[in-house]
């Protein structure tokens, strides 16, 4: 096989996956991320402080560092709190 066809597709499939970390990374349109308001199994990521990493695996309710996607500005009056606001949570 050709060397510079290899190096070609290599370089290629690498900026690939770099494109999708970059796509994954990003909010859906109309919704952010509010700590502190999903359910019990009903978490839509892993969590703050790493203790799972996956969909679905939130052991309470209300836990401060799960969170779920909601409409934008819809948060607050959820009783909702943003990262920054969860971070700051987590450290007390």
């Amino acid at each position: 096989m050709n060397p510079q066809l290899i190096a070609s597709s290599a370089l290629a499939s690498v900026l690939a996956l770099g494109l999708l970390d970059v796509a994954a990374a990003a909010d859906p349109a109309g919704k952010e991320k509010c700590f502190g308001v999903a359910k019990a199994g009903q978490n839509d990521c892993a969590n703050l402080s790493g203790t799972h990493s996956c969909a679905g695996q939130s052991k309470a309710d209300g836990v401060v560092d799960d969170w779920k996607y909601v409409a934008k500005g819809t948060c607050q009056k959820l009783g909702g709190k943003s990262e920054d606001q969860a971070k700051a949570a987590i450290k007390k």
